[in-house]
């Protein structure tokens, strides 16, 4: 299962366009409210979560995503479900990934990031403690994703794809929506 956290303000582009490609390549996704059963986006569009946070059981936990967006991005910050996630994910060796605002505030506040690439919203790269940062529009880096901004969500989307359901449910993806590969 892969799970996207929803919090009030995040930015709709990165958290649905991940969802999107990942159901169509076959992988089984739920977003998750944060901050309630609806939660609306950054842009205003409220989208109703598949469930919420007392609702999931990690133990069938593939991936979990971080979509960015303001105040999206520091409303999960600082949720405990959020961290209980993040820990799962590493103490588990799952797929994290974040994209925009969420690889600096949420993943390098942490110092998730030293030693590793990783790219963020532009501007924001002092808060990915210790990363190299990338100026590109997803890096993977072992079981650690980030994406750049909303420009970027399909490049994004294609690689949690790859990383999820393989590198040839990903081409036939991206194929059949009409995105160029790299």
């Amino acid at each position: 299962m892969v799970y996207v956290l929803l919090a009030e303000g995040f930015e709709e582009v990165e958290a649905l366009t991940p969802v999107d490609l990942l159901r169509r390549a076959g992988a089984q996704v739920k977003t998750v409210g944060v901050t309630g059963k609806t939660v609306t986006g950054a842009r205003g569009i409220p989208v109703v979560a598949d469930m919420l946070p007392e609702e999931v059981s990690f133990e069938d936990a593939e991936m979990v995503v971080l979509p960015g967006g303001m105040p999206g991005t520091k409303n999960l910050d600082k949720s405990e479900f959020v961290q209980k996630a993040i820990d799962h994910c590493l103490e588990k060796d799952i797929f994290l990934a974040a994209i925009c605002a969420a690889p600096s505030v949420i993943l390098g506040s942490r110092g998730l990031l030293k030693g590793r690439r990783a790219t963020c919203y532009p501007g924001m790269e002092d808060g990915m403690l210790g990363a190299q940062a990338m100026e590109v529009p997803c890096v993977a880096d072992g079981k650690i994703i980030t994406g750049r901004a909303a420009g970027a969500a399909m490049d994004f989307a294609v690689a949690l794809c790859a990383a999820v359901c393989g590198g040839k449910a990903a081409e036939t993806v991206a194929h059949d929506v009409c995105h160029a590969i790299g």
